[in-house]
């Protein structure tokens, strides 16, 4: 399954501001919501960016013993669902956690976790940030996410639970 190709509009390989601890993003490319002010309008075609099997991609990810996670950004992940689920299945498979940025919210995702790959790839993420970015609701002081609208997700607790469980940052404490 690793063959399928994906639309990617890029790779951060070293990142620490898409998730908690060093993580790889993978910037899928086509999104549908053009948010008014999103951070990567780049994105949003579908046809732009690189073509790319997941499995070449893997290799691009240039994991290393000190990345804990992935992230799977956008443009829209949803929008290559079936290929996202699967390469995500891989890393999970690898000892990594995997968050999953989307302009959906997590009420429509669970209606429509038919459509292809929806349910798949909400199975194998540990959080989903949820919701479009809205200016309106913008703070630089939110971890991970840029408006507060938006939701830090913990899937497989809240699909557990049937209510949403939302993912909190831990402190650390340091004594000098």
């Amino acid at each position: 399954m690793l063959d399928l190709t994906v639309q990617i509009a890029g790779i951060a390989t070293e990142s620490v501001v898409d998730g908690p601890g060093l993580r790889s993003t993978v910037f899928f490319q086509g999104c549908s919501h053009a948010c008014p002010d999103c951070h990567n309008p780049e994105t949003w075609d579908p046809s732009a960016g690189q073509l790319i099997t997941c499995r070449d991609l893997l290799g691009k990810l240039q994991l290393n013993p000190l990345t804990t996670g992935v992230t799977f950004s956008g443009g829209e992940p949803f929008l290559q669902a079936a290929a996202a689920a699967e390469l995500g299945k891989f890393l999970k498979q690898q000892g990594l956690s995997l968050w999953v940025y989307t302009g959906y919210v997590w009420e429509y995702l669970l209606a429509n976790s038919g459509n292809p790959g929806f349910g798949a790839l909400l199975e194998v993420t540990d959080v989903l940030v949820d919701g479009p970015f809205q200016k309106k609701y913008r703070d630089l002081q939110l971890a991970f996410r840029g408006s507060s609208n938006q939701r830090l997700i913990k899937v497989s607790e809240s699909i557990k639970t049937g209510a949403i469980v939302e993912w909190q940052p831990t402190a650390v404490i340091i004594n000098l």
